[in-house]
C-alpha cells in the first residue's frame, strides 16, 4: 500500500464516524464546498477527541505523521502536545498528518483562526487531567473548550457568524454535549470519567457504584430526567438560531437542534435509564424532530 492509500484509509477511517453523531454533519443538501470544509472540521475534530480517548486506528500511522514514537501513544498529553505543533502548520506551514493536511484549504478559503481548533486539543487535555466535576458551572466551563467550538467554526464556514448566533450556537452545542455525557455515562465511567456533576449526585442521592449497575435505580433516572432537562432548555435557547437563517443553513442547523431534541426524547422513553446503553434516536423521531424545529414549534 503506497503512502497516499495509507493516509486516506486513515482520513476515512476518522470520517466514517460522522454517521454515528446525533446531528447531520454534512448532510447531502448542502452546496459541495460546505460539505467538504464541514467534513475537514469534523475529521479534525474526531481525530483530537480519538487521541483523548486513546481510541486511535491500529497500526500507530497517526503516530507517525505526528513524530510520536508509537510505543508512547499511552502519553496522551504529549500526543495532543504533538498534535498541537502539527495543527500550527496548518496555519503556517505543511501539516504532517493528512487530516491536518485536508483542512488547511478550509481554513485559508474560509479565513479560520486557530482558537475554536485549539480549544478543542485543550478539552482533551482537560479529560487527561480532570475526571470528575464538581458544580454544572464546571461542566458547563468543559463543553465551552469541547463543544462549542464546532458551531463557531459552521457559522464561519457559512460565513453567519454575529455575536449573538455565536450565544445561541453555543448553548445548542452545550446542549449536545451534555446529551452524549447522559447516552455514554456506562462508557465514560469505563474510562474513568464522571460528567453528572457531583453536586447533582449528591442532591439526588447518587454514588459512583450506582453508575456501574446494569440499570439504573429510580435515583439515577432521575438525575438523569434532570440533567436531560437543563439539556431541553439549552436546545430551546439556542432555537431561534435556526429562524435567524435561510435556505440550505436552515435546513442543516435544523438538524442540528433536532439531533439534539429527538436524542433527549429517547433517553425520556427509555425511562432515563442509560445505563444498558445509550439511547439513540430512530429515523422517524429525528424527521419529527425536524420537522417541529422548522415549524417553530417548542
Amino acid at each position: 500500500m503506497g503512502t497516499d492509500d495509507l493516509q486516506l484509509r486513515d482520513a476515512s477511517a476518522v470520517l466514517d464516524k460522522a454517521a454515528d453523531e446525533n446531528f447531520p454533519v454534512a448532510p447531502f443538501f448542502l452546496p459541495r464546498a460546505w460539505r467538504e470544509d464541514l467534513m475537514a472540521v469534523y475529521g479534525y475534530a474526531r481525530l483530537v477527541d480519538d487521541i483523548g480517548d486513546g481510541d486511535l486506528a491500529p497500526g500507530g500511522a497517526d503516530a507517525r505523521y505526528l513524530g510520536v514514537d508509537p510505543a508512547a501513544t499511552e502519553d496522551r498529553i504529549a500526543f495532543l502536545d504533538a498534535f498541537e505543533t502539527d495543527l500550527h502548520r496548518v496555519f503556517d506551514g505543511t501539516p504532517h498528518h493528512p487530516l491536518l493536511r485536508a483542512l488547511q484549504p478550509t481554513v485559508r478559503r474560509r479565513g479560520l483562526t486557530p482558537e475554536p481548533f485549539l480549544g478543542l486539543i485543550e478539552a482533551n487535555r482537560q479529560d487527561q487531567l480532570v475526571r470528575r466535576y464538581e458544580t454544572y458551572d464546571d461542566l458547563l466551563a468543559y463543553c465551552e473548550l469541547s463543544a462549542n467550538p464546532v458551531g463557531r467554526l459552521v457559522l464561519a464556514i457559512t460565513g453567519t457568524a454575529t455575536p449573538e448566533r455565536i450565544r445561541r450556537s453555543d448553548a445548542v452545542c452545550t446542549a449536545l454535549q451534555i446529551v452524549e455525557h447522559l447516552q455514554d455515562v456506562s462508557e465514560d465511567l469505563r474510562r474513568d470519567r464522571v460528567y453528572l456533576p457531583a453536586e447533582d449526585m449528591k442532591r439526588f442521592h447518587v454514588q459512583e457504584r450506582d453508575l456501574a449497575a446494569p440499570s439504573a435505580g429510580a435515583s439515577v433516572r432521575a438525575l438523569v430526567a434532570f440533567e436531560a432537562e437543563r439539556a431541553r432548555c439549552l436546545l430551546n435557547e439556542g432555537t431561534p438560531l435556526v429562524g435567524s437563517v435561510h435556505g440550505r443553513l436552515k435546513l442543516l442547523l435544523a438538524g442540528f437542534v433536532a439531533g439534539g431534541r429527538a436524542a433527549v426524547q429517547s433517553i425520556a422513553a427509555a425511562g432515563y435509564d442509560v445505563l444498558p446503553g445509550p439511547p439513540k434516536p430512530t429515523k422517524p423521531r429525528l424527521l419529527r424532530a425536524a420537522g417541529a424545529v422548522l415549524r417553530g414549534e417548542g
